[in-house]
C-alpha cells in the first residue's frame, strides 16, 4: 500500500540527515508483518528478490528491456552488481560526493558490512535495529532505498520502504517520468505480491 510522504517524514529516521538534497519519490507499506525481532528477515527477503527471475512476465520483460537499453545507450546494466558498475565513478547530481557513504557520521559507518542485496544493484549504506539504507548510481539517477520496521497500533511490526531519487539532468528526469507508470502499474504490484507470498511461506516454515 502506498503511503503519504508525511508518514515517513515524521519519523526520526537517520536517513533524513543524508538525503536533504534528494526527492522522496515513494513510501510504501510492505506486506511483511511480524515481531520486533524480524527486521533481519525483511532484509534477507529483500536481498533474495531477483526481478530477472520474477514470476511476473511483464516485470521480467521490463527488467530485461532496461538492461538492453543500458547496453545500447551506455546507461549501465541495471542487473549488474553495484560494486561492478563503479558506483564511485559518478558524482551525486549537484554534489561533490560520489557516494552517500561520504556523508555517514562515524557511528553509522561499517554498520552494513553484513548486509547483502544479492542480485539487486544496490550498495548498503548503514543498518540499525529498525532501519537500513542502500544506494544505486547509474547514468540516469542516483537513488536510495530505505527499509524500516515500524510498530503498528496493534503491537505488531510491518515493513516500510521509501525511495529517494536525484535524476541526472534533463535526460534523467525524462527517464524517471517515462518509467513511473510502469513502476506503479507493473513492477511494484508484482514485487508486493511476490514479497507477500515469500513472507507467508517463511511464516509457515517457522510455525
Amino acid at each position: 500500500m502506498k503511503l503519504l510522504m508525511a508518514e515517513h517524514e515524521c519519523r526520526p529516521w537517520r536517513i533524513h540527515d543524508l538525503v536533504a538534497d534528494f526527492t522522496l519519490e515513494d513510501v510504501w507499506a510492505l506486506p511483511t508483518k511480524g515481531g520486533p525481532e524480524d527486521f533481519q528477515e525483511l532484509l534477507d527477503l529483500a536481498g533474495s528478490f531477483d526481478p530477472s527471475q520474477a514470476e511476473s512476465l511483464p516485470t521480467r520483460f521490463l527488467w530485461d528491456l532496461r538492461d538492453r537499453l543500458g547496453a545500447w545507450f551506455g546507461l549501465g546494466e541495471i542487473s549488474t552488481a553495484a560494486d561492478e558498475q563503479g558506483i564511485d565513478n559518478l558524482p551525486i547530481p549537484g554534489a561533490r560526493e560520489t557516494s552517500l557513504r561520504d556523508r555517514l557520521p562515524p557511528e553509522l559507518r561499517g554498520t552494513a558490512s553484513d548486509v547483502n542485496f544479492g542480485s539487486l544493484p544496490f550498495v548498503p549504506l548503514y543498518r540499525l535495529d529498525r532501519e537500513a539504507a542502500a544506494e544505486i548510481s547509474n547514468k540516469t539517477v542516483h537513488a536510495v532505498a530505505h527499509l524500516a520496521w515500524v510498530e503498528r497500533d496493534d503491537g505488531r511490526y510491518e515493513g516500510r520502504m521509501a525511495v529517494y531519487v536525484k535524476p541526472r539532468g534533463v535526460f534523467g528526469r525524462a527517464y524517471m517520468a517515462l518509467i513511473k507508470p510502469f513502476r506503479y502499474w507493473i513492477v511494484y504490484p508484482a514485487l508486493m505480491k511476490e514479497m507477500e507470498t515469500a513472507w507467508d511461506e517463511r511464516a509457515t516454515r517457522v510455525s
